[in-house]
This record gives C-alpha cells, structure tokens and sequence, in this order.
C-alpha cells in the first residue's frame, strides 16, 4: 500500500475529529475525537518520520471546519523572463507564501513580493488556482490551495532578508534548481504560457 494513500486517509480522518470537536455536544464524543486527532497526528508522525509536534502544528493546530490554507505565487516577466527568488537553502521559486488571516488574496501576493524580491508590484490577473496535491511533490499532511497571479514591477530592488538569499530573473530553457514543493518547472511553463496568452483564461482544478 503507498503512503500517499494512508496520508489521505489520515488527512480525512483528521478534518472528521476536528469537525467533531468544533459541533459535538457530548462532552464523552469530544473525548473522543481529541483522541482520534492525538492518534492521526502519531499515525502521520510515524508515517513521515517527523516530531509530533511539527505535526500538530502543521496538521492538527486548527478549530472549526477544516479548511485548505492558502499558498499565493506571482509571476513577473522581464525581457522574456521570469522572476525567481533563492531560497536559503540554495534552491529557486516564484516569489510567494502562506495567505495571512488579515489579508487578501491579491494584497497577499503583493506583499510577498515586496517582501522576498523588494519589488512594488501591480496584480494583473490570475493566471491559476491549483489543488497543490496535484501538481507539487512532497506530499503535504494538509491540503493547499496555490494560486498564482501575473503581476508587473512598479519599483524597489532586492535586498537580502530572512526568508531569500538572491533574486534573479531566468529564462524557460535556463531555469536553476527549483524549490519543487513550492514552485516546480510545469508551474513556471504554465506562467509563461499566461504572460505570452492575451486572452488567457484562468485555469482551476
């Protein structure tokens, strides 16, 4: 039986035991579903090979309905090229990360630009929104919505931070080594095709 199976399983075991504890009543149900939600965090502990508590955090740290977080990426072009940042661990993505609570999807974007390439940017249109399961490897304990965006430069230069090391601009046929768990080649090919389409047409899973 393959991994990627049993994390489904405990993916949907998990949202289950948090709906339950969000709209239970009976103070016996909500014993046990704090139970079922200890165990899928040991059951993907052991499967992934990571601390529990990474696990709960990332897999098992919500209340309420259980919902997909939000990933935004944006795609900027210059001279035929597309931007990328170096993360620090010496691979390259399009600039993006996680939706925070106080923030849109479009100022979200804008804001990890300015953030990790030091640019101002402009959102133009977006370019997809991909169930992450799909397109990216390692697979994730939790679900991830990506959604990426043309944007164009208004401003700003890059300055090293905390979270990239460089930033640069690349062609398709020249890409460095990507962060595949974030942005992979298909991801930029996709980007590309958006950036060259005037009449392109949002593509959702």
């Amino acid at each position: 039986m393959q991994n990627n199976e049993w994390i489904d399983w405990l993916v949907r075991l998990q949202s289950l035991a948090q709906a339950g504890l969000a709209y239970g009543k009976d103070k016996y149900d909500i014993e046990r579903f704090e139970e079922i939600r200890t165990l899928t965090v040991k059951m993907m502990a052991s499967l992934s090979d990571l601390p529990e508590k990474k696990i709960k955090n990332l897999f098992a740290n919500e209340t309420g309905y259980q919902t997909p977080k939000i990933d935004t990426r944006a795609a900027i072009f210059k001279d035929e090229k597309i931007l990328l940042v170096q993360e620090r661990d010496g691979t390259w993505a399009l600039p993006g990360g996680w939706c925070d609570v106080d923030q849109s999807v479009m100022e979200n974007t804008l804001k990890e630009v300015k953030e990790e390439a030091g640019l101002d940017a402009v959102l133009d249109k977006v370019i997809a929104i991909q169930d992450r399961d799909k397109h990216n490897q390692e697979l994730y304990a939790y679900k991830i919505c990506k959604i990426f965006s043309l944007c164009h430069v208004t401003g700003g230069a890059f300055t090293e931070n905390l979270e990239t090391i460089a930033s640069r601009y690349f062609s398709l046929d020249k890409l460095p080594v990507l962060a595949q768990a974030k942005t992979n080649e298909a991801q930029i090919q996709m980007c590309f095709a958006a950036y060259q389409t005037d009449d392109w047409k949002t593509l959702i899973d």
